[in-house]
């Protein structure tokens, strides 16, 4: 099958077909979050019951045995098989999109329009027309919206953020990412058989898990992009809808203060998976353990150190390399929610940040103009490396009003 005859499929079972619903009143500031779930393979990896402010109102999943997950984690008796049919399930303010990437903005925009609050999954968007229409989506609602970048709560990237504004870096002139993940062959099919979103999908349309580590951490946005992909002419780059030849793309990107940054995504390579960066800075460095088992290092100039001669009799200043204890930051959430989950324990803290912007009115950290900052350069880099690795633009869509 086809990539658009599958998400045509999935569409007309979601009921996109459907007229649309009458916007709904937001919710009060302070009310107690009754969310929805949709998605019921990582939708079920959240802490929703966990957090004193939130109650799971009712779960979706066009399949049985994944909606039946959902109640179970959740113990929530109220199950849908139709997404518009949960948006109108009563007393609900927030919905919880975790769904192939090609539905996230069409299901996001439609629950916004419903009236809800929506956390989504990665990436933001599929193309530049879609995150236009995302912001504009969260300008005209006035809900709500954020993405669920576990980078952005990892515990190295929570030190890093702090350590960063409290400028123990001096200027991070170079960063550096990239996400390893061998081995998502049979997940490019669904269990029939038949292609899945994933067949083919191009690596940096996927490119939140890096980037959303050197944004939040440099305070930079992209600005430009040479790319360069891999590809080896295996049959899903010569079949996939998405016309991607590449199983690997690197980018070298420049920051909108003038400095370097690279990342890499990688479904095909010979290492270790990760999600990891390093950003390098005139006073200090932090660089995260590696897949072959090094450990998060941070590196300072010693003040008053002596310059030593190194083995061809060059000066070679004196720095420090300390091999660093990352705290886990629970203390940073309720006690309840302290709980070990995936992807560096980030899960917790994306639950909890959701619902806590929703109850204070206030913006979530990964908020959509964050959210499309994070996702816009992987679209755009994937471009470069279409066209052998020309520069390109990246427009700037500003940040959350304050």
């Amino acid at each position: 099958m086809a990539q658009g005859a599958w998400l045509t499929r999935r569409a007309l079972v979601l009921g996109t077909g459907s007229a649309a619903l009458p916007k709904a009143a937001a919710p009060n500031a302070g009310d107690k979050v009754r969310i929805g779930v949709v998605g019921g393979r990582f939708g079920a990896e959240y802490q929703w019951r966990l957090d004193p402010d939130c109650a799971v109102a009712a779960v979706c999943d066009i399949r049985p045995d994944r909606v039946k997950r959902l109640a179970e984690v959740y113990r929530c008796p109220n199950t849908y098989r139709d997404f518009r049919s949960m948006l109108k399930h009563p007393g609900m303010n927030a919905i919880g999109v975790f769904t192939p990437a090609p539905l996230h903005v069409w299901m996001a925009t439609e629950a916004m329009k419903a009236g809800k609050h929506v956390i989504s999954a990665v990436p933001a968007g599929m193309s530049v027309e879609e995150l236009e229409e995302l912001i504009d989506t969260v300008r005209r609602t006035g809900l709500k919206y954020m993405m669920a970048e576990t980078s952005f709560y990892r515990p190295e990237i929570i030190t890093c953020r702090e350590w960063s504004k409290e400028g123990r870096f001096g200027t991070i002139f170079y960063s550096e990412a990239e996400y390893h993940h061998e081995g998502l062959l049979p997940l490019m099919y669904e269990d029939n058989g038949l292609p899945s979103w994933r067949h083919g999908f191009p690596p940096m349309h996927y490119p939140t898990h890096s980037v959303g580590m050197v944004v939040p951490v440099t305070g930079e946005r992209l600005s430009e992009v040479m790319a360069i992909g891999w590809g080896d002419g295996h049959e899903i780059l010569k079949t996939n809808a998405y016309k991607n030849p590449f199983w690997s793309e690197t980018a070298l990107f420049k920051t909108s203060g003038g400095h370097a940054s690279r990342i890499t995504v990688a479904w095909h390579i010979a290492a270790g998976g990760t999600e990891r960066g390093a950003f390098y800075g005139d006073r200090m460095s932090y660089v995260m353990s590696r897949p072959e088992g090094s450990p998060n290092v941070v590196f300072r100039i010693a003040k008053g150190g002596k310059t030593t001669l190194d083995a061809n009799g060059y000066p070679e200043g004196d720095v420090e390399r300390t091999e660093f204890q990352q705290p886990n930051h629970f203390e940073k959430l309720p006690e309840a929610m302290r709980v070990r989950t995936g992807h560096g324990n980030s899960h917790t803290f994306l639950t909890h940040e959701f619902v806590r912007a929703i109850v204070e009115d206030r913006h979530p950290a990964v908020n959509v103009w964050e959210a499309v900052a994070y996702t816009l350069p992987g679209i755009i880099a994937h471009q470069s490396a279409l066209r052998g690795g020309e520069k390109l633009k990246i427009k700037d869509y500003g940040a959350a009003p304050a």
